[in-house]
């Protein structure tokens, strides 16, 4: 695809100013500002790491080519892309919900979404993976989950599933703190690492000090090309059909529960009474919580 091709599309005003730039960069930072614009609204799909590999150059060039093309970084890129491009209609936001439906057409059209974010999600998830992924899990000594925004409250929610089946696992909710935890990891633990991008900098950075220590870094993530891929010892995939405005989806995020929810779900299984028990012993506790 030309330059002159994204003058119509969503691109356009993004484009104009990347071309006006192009003189002033580096012959390396100008390969990946012509592939930025080569991709157009593809743009939005990719990760800064596939971008790399699509233009031959390091991942932190593609992250220094974009802030010298006035952005804060790769990210920053593709949410000016969706903001600017063109007018947001309601559709894109979420599906095919438009303005004036009631809320239960909304209702009826976001639990049809939810159905597909599953099937696409389920259905990316390289079965070899998973199953490496359940037994590392099962086998791990202590289990460290580690997740950031909205991520945190999957790492958390896989964390407390994880005792039900007698693993001892943790999810600190500051992200200081889990980078500290991953440090002083051992190669008898595992880490879990959730990130829709695979390319946020705290999680990365906790994930790259896990492998660090020795432990097995587990990533759940909607990219298969990541920084977070490129540390992670097994990367379950699963990737869901986004629209454009969607940067961090909704889809996304309930693809990954349902992966989180088979890991632990598969480890009972293979565990039998002895999690069986564990449970009910657990449940007792939780009932005398309840009226």
């Amino acid at each position: 695809m030309s330059d002159s091709a994204l003058s119509t599309d969503a691109m356009s005003p993004i484009a104009a100013g990347i071309r006006s730039r192009l003189a002033g960069l580096s012959p390396v930072e100008s390969r990946v500002a012509r592939t930025i614009l080569e991709q157009g609204d593809r743009l939005l799909y990719l990760s800064a790491s596939e971008v790399s590999s699509l233009a031959d150059a390091a991942l932190s060039t593609v992250v220094r080519t974009c802030q010298a093309l006035g952005f804060k970084g790769f990210q920053d890129l593709k949410l000016s892309l969706a903001r600017e491009g063109r007018p947001v209609a309601a559709e894109e936001i979420q599906g095919e919900v438009h303005i004036g439906d009631s809320p239960t057409v909304v209702l009826a059209k976001l639990r049809d979404g939810a159905r597909e974010a599953v099937d696409l999600g389920i259905g990316h998830v390289d079965p070899d993976a998973f199953a490496a992924a359940v037994s590392a899990v099962s086998g791990a000594r202590r289990v460290l989950c580690l997740g950031v925004g909205t991520s945190a409250p999957l790492a958390q929610d896989v964390a407390y599933r994880l005792l039900w089946v007698g693993i001892e696992a943790d999810a600190p909710a500051d992200a200081h703190l889990q980078h500290v935890r991953a440090t002083v990891l051992d190669p008898e633990d595992v880490a879990l690492v959730v990130s829709h991008t695979g390319s946020t900098r705290e999680t990365v950075a906790a994930a790259r000090a896990a492998a660090a220590a020795g432990a097995t870094v587990v990533a759940v993530s909607s990219f298969p090309r990541s920084p977070l891929a490129e540390v992670a010892d097994i990367t379950l995939v699963a990737a869901t059909r986004e629209t454009s405005y969607r940067v961090e989806a909704l889809a996304s995020r309930i693809a990954h529960l349902i992966v989180l929810d088979a890991l632990w779900v598969a480890i009972a299984v293979q565990a039998g009474d002895t999690a069986l028990g564990l449970a009910r012993r657990i449940n007792d506790v939780i009932s005398d919580h309840r009226f």
